[in-house]
């Protein structure tokens, strides 16, 4: 299958940030809009309790099967948005590392966010995506 994403940058921006600043895709691409990804196990329980990296790493997980079963692999998201249930800036850099080295080069424009609570008892990590294929 065709990789359909261009990640954008631009030299009139910082080159702090670890994503790029935008992404486009062609027109005619499917787009694939995830739920939020959770950590959650197979039986319905929260992954890592207390652990912000390994909560990132099943939601990492989580989120491809949930590609996959579309048609798409990490390669072919166009932007995340990572939700962490924190206030301290040293838990979210710790969860987003893992969502950063799991895309590799491929740095798409994400939102870091933290938030005061998720939706599943002892939830600390939430990440939303949208990807997008061309069907061959």
């Amino acid at each position: 299958m065709p990789r359909t994403v261009t990640l954008i940058r631009s030299a009139s921006l910082s080159d702090v940030a670890e994503y790029a600043y935008a992404a486009t895709a062609p027109a005619d691409s499917r787009l694939i809009f995830l739920a939020g990804a959770c950590p959650l196990n197979d039986d319905g329980s929260t992954a890592a309790i207390g652990d912000y990296a390994g909560q990132a790493a099943k939601a990492v997980e989580n989120m491809e099967t949930a590609l996959a079963a579309a048609g798409a692999t990490l390669q072919d998201v166009v932007s995340t948005r990572v939700l962490v249930a924190s206030a301290r800036r040293e838990d979210l850099v710790t969860a987003w590392k893992v969502v950063r080295d799991a895309f590799g080069d491929h740095d798409v424009p994400s939102t870091l966010l933290g938030v005061t609570v998720l939706g599943y008892e002892n939830q600390l990590v939430e990440i939303e995506a949208v990807a997008a294929v061309l069907d061959s």
